[in-house]
C-alpha cells in the first residue's frame, strides 16, 4: 500500500499544495507551527474521515473559505484509487472514493490502512481508560469491518439507553419506558458481546507480537503482557445491566459495558498504568505502535502507511534507532525541525520536503 500523490485546496494554512510522494521514506522539515502536521492530518482525514486532533470540520476549512477539498491517490496490490474529501463550513463533509459518492463514512475504512504516532501516543499508557479504548477501536475498525459495524451500533445504542434513562424521570410514563429499557438492554448486550469478544481476540493476537519486541527494547529486562478489563467483569454483559438498573437509572447513564472497558500493562507483574516509571510507561508504548503495525501486515497482508509526527525527539537514542531499523520496508511520512537526527542515524531518506509558512519546497 503507498500513497501516491496529495492535493489540498483551502486546508487548514494551505491555499493550494500538490505533492507526490516516495514509495519509502517523505520527511517533512521545518520549525514548529509552520505546517508539517497539517500534512499528515489530511492523510488522516482520507484514511478515518475524521482528523486524530478531534477538531471540527468547519476548523480545517482555511479561513475566509467556505469549503476545503482533499484528494489522494492510493496504490493497493497495483489498483490506483483516488479519495476525494470535501470538508465544508455549514454542512456536513462529502466524500467519495474513484469519483463515486458514498453513502457512510464507514465506507472508507480499509482503504488506506494508517499507525499513526505521535508524542501524545508516548502518554497512551499512563493516561486515561478512553485513550486505550480509542487506540483498540481505530485499529480494528481499519481491519474489521463487522467489528466497524457492531461498534457503531453499540454506542447508537449505548446514546439511546442514555437519553431514556433521562426521560424515566417521569413517573407518570415509567411503565412503558422501562419495557423499551428491555429491547435496548436486549440489544446493548448482543452488540456489546460481540465488541468485547473481537476486542479480546485482538488483544491475544497483539500478545504473540509485542512479547519479542519488547525484549528488544528493553535489552530482555522485561516482558509485556496485555490484559482486556472489562466493566461487566466476569459475569455476562446480559447480567450486569440488570444488576446496575438501579443504579443506572439513579446515575442516567450506563455504567458498564465496552464503552467503559480498559486495557492492563503488565509487566513483572507489575502494572506499569499506575506504577510504571515514565520510561517504561513510553517502551511501552513504543512496543504497541511496533506491534500495531506488525498485526496491519500479517491480517492484511499488506503495509499500512506510518505517520510519524515529531516522535523521534521524545525518545532517547537506542530507541530512536530501534524506531528507524523496523520501518524500513514502509512508506513513512515523518515531520520533524531537522534532518540531522537522520543523517546521524545513516537512515535512508528517500524525500525532504521543507515547509515554512504553508509552502512546501522538494529538497534533492
Amino acid at each position: 500500500m503507498k500513497i501516491k500523490s496529495l492535493k489540498l485546496k483551502n486546508f487548514r494554512n494551505y491555499d493550494l499544495l500538490n505533492l507526490e510522494f516516495d514509495d519509502f521514506t517523505n520527511i517533512f522539515y521545518g520549525n514548529n507551527a509552520q505546517g508539517k502536521t497539517n500534512i499528515l492530518e489530511a492523510i488522516y482525514i482520507s484514511s478515518t474521515t475524521k482528523s486524530h486532533r478531534g477538531t471540527k470540520d468547519k476548523d480545517l476549512v482555511q479561513f475566509g473559505k467556505d469549503e476545503s477539498h482533499i484528494e489522494i491517490i492510493v496504490d493497493k496490490n497495483k489498483i490506483e484509487s483516488r479519495i476525494d474529501i470535501h470538508l465544508k463550513k455549514n454542512s456536513p463533509k462529502g466524500i467519495a472514493i474513484n469519483r463515486l459518492p458514498i453513502r457512510k463514512a464507514s465506507e472508507l475504512f480499509g482503504i488506506i490502512n494508517i499507525v499513526f504516532f505521535s508524542p501524545e501516543d508516548l502518554n497512551i499508557i499512563k493516561n486515561g481508560p478512553s485513550e486505550r479504548r480509542r487506540f483498540i477501536d481505530f485499529e480494528l475498525s481499519q481491519i474489521d469491518k463487522i467489528y466497524l459495524d457492531n461498534l457503531t451500533n453499540y454506542n447508537r445504542i449505548v446514546n439511546q439507553r442514555n437519553h431514556l434513562l433521562k426521560e424515566l424521570n417521569d413517573k407518570k410514563s415509567q411503565e412503558g419506558l422501562l419495557k423499551t429499557l428491555d429491547v435496548w438492554d436486549f440489544q446493548l448486550a448482543d452488540y456489546g458481546t460481540k465488541v468485547i469478544e473481537r476486542r479480546n481476540n485482538f488483544i491475544y493476537e497483539i500478545n504473540k507480537i509485542i512479547s519479542d519486541i519488547h525484549k528488544k527494547l528493553t535489552g530482555g529486562k522485561e516482558e509485556l503482557n496485555l490484559i482486556y478489563e472489562p466493566s461487566n467483569g466476569k459475569i455476562t454483559l446480559e447480567e450486569i445491566l440488570k444488576k446496575n438498573r438501579e443504579k443506572d437509572l439513579r446515575i442516567k447513564s450506563t455504567s458498564a459495558g465496552p464503552h467503559r472497558d480498559d486495557i492492563c500493562f503488565m509487566t513483572q507483574n507489575l502494572d506499569i498504568r499506575r506504577f510504571g516509571s515514565q520510561g517504561q510507561q513510553r517502551t511501552a508504548a513504543l512496543s504497541l505502535k511496533l506491534s500495531e503495525i506488525e498485526l496491519v501486515k500479517e491480517t492484511m497482508h499488506d503495509t499500512p502507511i506510518l505517520l510519524l509526527d515529531d516522535v523521534l525527539s521524545e525518545l532517547d537514542k537506542y530507541r530512536q534507532n530501534y524506531l528507524l531499523d523496523s520501518i524500513h520496508d514502509i512508506q513513512t511520512f515523518i515531520t520533524c525541525t531537522g534532518v540531522e537526527e537522520f543523517v546521524n542515524h545513516r537512515f535512508s531518506i528517500n524525500k525532504i520536503f521543507h515547509v515554512c509558512s504553508g509552502q512546501v519546497s522538494k529538497e534533492n
